[in-house]
This record gives C-alpha cells, sequence and structure tokens, in this order.
C-alpha cells in the first residue's frame, strides 16, 4: 500500500477546481440581451417624443394605479374601477385648471395696473451711469427708447420668425410624422387606460420569462425597483404640489404680483428636482424688485425660498418619498446634467428614477462583490 505525495494530489484539487466553460446558449443569450439593450437605447434616442408620452402614461398609471387596486379590493371588478378613478380625475383636474384660469387671470389683470409703476420702479433702480450710458436720463427719455425697443423688436420679428417659417415647413414636410405626433399626444389616455387595465398581466407576462432558480430575486429587485419608481412618481408629483402651496403663501403674504402663477410654475417645474427653485427664486425676485424698488422684498423672496427648500429636504421629501430614492444630491445633478446632454427635457424627467433604479441594482452588484472570494481574500 502506497500514500500519495502531496504533489501528485495537486493536479488532482486543480481539475476539481477548474471551472466548466460557459454554455453556447447562454453565450447566446447574453449576446442577444445586449444587442436588445444597444437597439433600446438608440430606440430612445431617435424617438424621443414617443418615449416621452409613454413615461407620461406610465407615470399617470403609477399614480392612479393604487386608486384601481383600492376599488378592487372593495370588489369592483378593474374596468369599471378604471372608468370610475379617470372620472374623478378629470373632475378634479377641471377644477383644478379652472381654478388656476380664474387666479391667474387676475393676477394679470392687477399686474397691468401696475404696469406704470414698474417701469417707474424700474427707473428709479437703474444706477446713474448705466441711464446716462444708455440715454434715459429722464422718465420721458425711458418711455421713447422703449417706444424704440418695441418698434425694432417689431421690425425684427419677420427675421426671427424665418427661422421657425423654415423649421414648421420641415415638419410639415411629412405629414405623417406630424399626424403620428399629436396622435400620440392625444391618446395617452389611451396608453393609460390599457397599462392600468393589463399591469397585473403584465408582471405575470414577464414573471413567466424568469427561470424559477431566479425568481425569488427577481421578485425581491422587483418590490425595490417599485418602491423607488412608486416613491419617485407618486411622491415627487405631491411634494411638487405641496411646494406649489407653500411658495403661493409665503409669496402672497409678501405682496408679490403673480404670487399663483410663479408659485404654480415653481413647483411644477420641481419634477425636475432643483429646477423649479431655480426658477421661482429668479421669478419672484424680479417681481419684488419691479413692485417695491426695495432689497427687503427681494430678500424676504429669497429667505423664503430657501427656508421651504430646506423644509422640502428636512421633513416634506423624507415623510412623503422616503429614502427609497435616496440619491444624493450631487449624483441627481450630475444625472439631471448627463439626461438632459443626451436626451432633452425626456432625459432631464426619466434621470432621477432611472439612476435610483440603477442604484438597486448597484446595491446588489455590491454585496455580491463583498462576499465574493477576491473581497474576501479566500
Amino acid at each position: 500500500m502506497t500514500d500519495r505525495s502531496p504533489l501528485q494530489a495537486r493536479p488532482d484539487s486543480g481539475a476539481a477546481s477548474r471551472k466548466l466553460p460557459m454554455p453556447k446558449s447562454t453565450k447566446i443569450l447574453l449576446g442577444t440581451t445586449l444587442l436588445l439593450c444597444i437597439l433600446s437605447a438608440s430606440a430612445l434616442y431617435y424617438s424621443g417624443a414617443v418615449f416621452l408620452q409613454l413615461f407620461i402614461a406610465f407615470a399617470l398609471a403609477y399614480i392612479l394605479n393604487p386608486a384601481v387596486k383600492f376599488l378592487e379590493r372593495k370588489g369592483i371588478k378593474r374596468l369599471y374601477g378604471i372608468m370610475i378613478v379617470f372620472c374623478l380625475t378629470v373632475i378634479v383636474s377641471g377644477g383644478f385648471a379652472v381654478f388656476l384660469f380664474v387666479s391667474i387671470t387676475g393676477e394679470l389683470s392687477n399686474m397691468q395696473l401696475n404696469l406704470p409703476a414698474y417701469v417707474q420702479h424700474l427707473y428709479e433702480i437703474t444706477p446713474a451711469s448705466l441711464k446716462s450710458y444708455l440715454g434715459v436720463e429722464t422718465t420721458g427719455k425711458l418711455a421713447q427708447r422703449l417706444n424704440e425697443i418695441l418698434q425694432q423688436a417689431r421690425s425684427a420679428a419677420p427675421d426671427l420668425l424665418k427661422p421657425l417659417l423654415t423649421f414648421a415647413q420641415k415638419a410639415l414636410t411629412s405629414t405623417v410624422g406630424v399626424l403620428l405626433s399629436l396622435l400620440g399626444y392625444l391618446i395617452i389616455p389611451v396608453y393609460l387606460f390599457y397599462l392600468l387595465l393589463d399591469l397585473p398581466q403584465l408582471k405575470t407576462f414577464i414573471e413567466s420569462y424568469i427561470p424559477e432558480r431566479f425568481r425569488p430575486a427577481y421578485t425581491n429587485k422587483l418590490k425595490e425597483v417599485d418602491a423607488v419608481l412608486s416613491g419617485f412618481v407618486r411622491g415627487q408629483l405631491s411634494v411638487c404640489a405641496i411646494l406649489a402651496i407653500l411658495y403661493s403663501a409665503g409669496l402672497y403674504v409678501i405682496g408679490i404680483d403673480l404670487a399663483i402663477a410663479i408659485s404654480t410654475l415653481a413647483g411644477a417645474a420641481f419634477i425636475i428636482p432643483y429646477v423649479g427653485t431655480i426658477i421661482g427664486i429668479c421669478l419672484s425676485v424680479a417681481m419684488a424688485l419691479l413692485k417695491f424698488n426695495d432689497i427687503l422684498h427681494p430678500l424676504l423672496c429669497l429667505g423664503w425660498f430657501g427656508f421651504i427648500q430646506l423644509l422640502e429636504g428636512a421633513i416634506i421629501t423624507p415623510r412623503i418619498v422616503g429614502h427609497t430614492v435616496g440619491l444624493h444630491p450631487l449624483v441627481a445633478i450630475v444625472a439631471l446634467l448627463i439626461g438632459g446632454q443626451i436626451f432633452g427635457l425626456a432625459g432631464m424627467l426619466l434621470a432621477v428614477p432611472v439612476t435610483a433604479v440603477l442604484q438597486v441594482f448597484m446595491r446588489t452588484l455590491a454585496e455580491y462583490y463583498r462576499e465574493s472570494e477576491f473581497f474576501r481574500g479566500a
């Protein structure tokens, strides 16, 4: 009987630890998946308008789906629940639109009455050196200069419109493209209806293509992604509405004209983080300078927006959105810039939720890395 030496045992242990080559079917599957990802990115880049329409419908479906599911739990069929939610949404949206129209119309009327005072204040806050340089040492010369500017603007209007007319002419040469673009926005409710109706079947359909051994992991990740998307879509829109109300209350108390219009615009623009705050500060400070001709009211506007921004970051967003999105502000800003640079407005709208979803998978990759033999040194 002879014992095997350690040197003779090494080849056997090496052969046992040798990894099997990747099956050909797996290589084909990975290649097909990569090709589909490239084709999807190309389609997104060259059909941004269509994708934006689908994104709007998908966001609305995410907002309304909890109400539909609530009615479904109460024994109402999903189809009838969707119709009820549609009707209530139209009524609420119509009432809100009427309120905005009446409020902003009244604010514009008051602003028109105060327009001469705005001109006077603008003249008073203009430095003397700038008045001398522009040749508007008196209010009469300022009015004359404004009339000249208006005349120049009117004469230059046809030249400024030429690029727009050329663009419209080129766009209208492709009648089918124009009709499809208009039709895409008109049938957003149709997209929304079918998304709400088929969401359960869509989840089941996608799950049927997931191998059974991966379905528990798929279900967990789907829950995380759903939490991120619902937190952003429903939560961010709720935050926008709350900010619009708070902005309106503060600007109304300060005495800013067009308070509701500015606040509504700033709140709506906050769907793209930080953009709404910048717009609101610029417009409110400009209106305060024109109306009050002092430094106190612009500082009040700046302070109010700063206070609301702190409130949003510390209380409103954590309570409503929670920490499901969980992006660092610097990461969110970089994502916005990159998304806007590549895909324009649609890219800015999608930048934060897409980055948050990617963060879910990055966390999984980080966990896998920390448990790997390479990291542990095993």
